[in-house]
């Protein structure tokens, strides 16, 4: 198998591991060393979708917790982003919640 040939089939399997987990779930990988560089490429691509749908939900959480203080407004919107360990980060998004007329 080539190396473009392993990286697509790590792709898919990471692509299915995004796709089955559920909220706070853990993916160990355990892999010869030599295949660093495929499981980095497969795993960047699967792994940034996943990112981007957290930041999407701490956004919409953000904006919950706004509504649920009487907030119609949310300024100053930022995002926070701290890795957990190799492979595993946090992302929180804050702001200042207001009334605006």
């Amino acid at each position: 198998m080539t190396a473009e040939a392993f990286t697509d089939f790590l792709k898919v399997v990471f692509g299915q591991l995004v796709a089955h987990s559920e909220d706070g779930s853990v993916h160990d990988l355990c892999m010869d060393w030599r295949h660093i560089g495929e499981m980095l490429a497969a795993g960047n691509a699967s792994y940034t979708e996943l990112l981007n749908e957290a930041r999407e939900e701490a956004l919409e959480r953000m904006v919950r917790q706004a509504e649920a203080v009487g907030a119609n407004a949310v300024l100053n919107v930022r995002f926070s982003t701290s890795a957990i360990t190799q492979g595993a980060a946090e992302l929180l998004a804050y702001g200042t919640a207001v009334v605006l007329e």
